[in-house]
């Protein structure tokens, strides 16, 4: 009964792996067929972000661990430092143009494209593509639809198609705000497997802080804030599928907040309060 019971899950984590590999497969051959087809060379920073983190991944498998979840876990360590550090240095570039709210305004997030943003976005769009046949390759998810899985695919289809039609890109930047909590949620991961545990460790105790803090203030509430403006401006986004899809992708990014939120909070208790029999979990 047990082995049926496995291998049914066995089954099902299959047949959703399948399911994400044919979207990444199809995300892919689009890619290619604007890169090629219509020769939008725009988009190559798109391979680029693919071929850097993949090449970060080799170095590190090389040089450091074969262990598939640390390797994952330091690329994506780096690629939240990466965008964090770009999102605010194109935030810092416009605000110091500017020196006005006003590149907040409808029309600047929606038509228009700040210097760098574009680029940014292909690479952090390059990532995730990267990330999710990293994923799939090593089986490194879990649970009958993988949230984490379902988070790239989300981000796929609404980066692409921003970048397609050039349309929403600061918006998108926006969000990758949220790439500062990142940080954290990778260094507690790798963290943890360099052995560092106690939940009395000064390190510890700051990371903590700063993981809740960017939660708060680099997740939740511009990921809700951008949620709000949309719903607020939704009569001048006209009749195009920018609206439902920005929707679709903030709603669903806002959902996925709230789980993440669960999984912090449970992974924060049983740090504070590890079972008795081990020293620290």
């Amino acid at each position: 009964m047990v082995r049926e019971n496995g291998n049914k899950k066995q089954q099902k984590r299959s047949k959703i792996g399948v399911f994400f590999l044919a979207t990444l497969v199809i995300w892919g051959l689009s890619v290619g067929f604007e890169l090629v087809t219509n020769k939008r060379r725009e988009l190559a920073p798109v391979i680029y972000g693919c071929l850097i983190f993949q090449i970060a991944n080799w170095v590190l498998r090389f040089w450091v661990s074969r262990e598939p979840l640390f390797v994952n876990t330091s690329v994506s360590l780096l690629h939240s430092s990466f965008a964090s550090a770009s999102v605010v240095f194109i935030l810092f570039n416009q605000w110091t143009m500017k020196h006005s709210l006003q590149m907040f305004d409808h029309e600047e997030l929606v038509r228009n494209t700040w210097p760098w943003a574009y680029t940014a976005l292909c690479i952090s769009c390059g990532y995730f593509a990267y990330d999710q046949w990293d994923m799939l390759n090593y089986g490194l998810y879990s649970g009958w639809f993988p949230s984490i899985l379902a988070h790239h695919l989300i981000l796929l289809l609404c980066f692409t198609l921003a970048l397609y039609r050039n349309i929403t890109i600061n918006y998108l930047i926006l969000t990758l705000i949220c790439e500062l909590h990142s940080v954290f949620l990778h260094v507690r991961k790798v963290r943890r497997m360099a052995g560092i545990r106690s939940a009395e460790s000064t390190i510890v105790k700051v990371e903590w802080i700063l993981n809740w803090l960017t939660f708060v203030f680099a997740r939740v509430l511009p990921h809700a804030m951008i949620l709000i403006k949309l719903v607020k401006d939704a009569p001048k986004f006209g009749n195009g599928v920018e609206l439902p899809l920005a929707l679709f992708g903030m709603i669903g990014m806002n959902l996925l907040n709230i789980g993440l939120g669960i999984d912090i909070w449970g992974a924060y208790k049983r740090e504070k309060n590890p079972p008795r029999d081990q020293h620290s979990d």
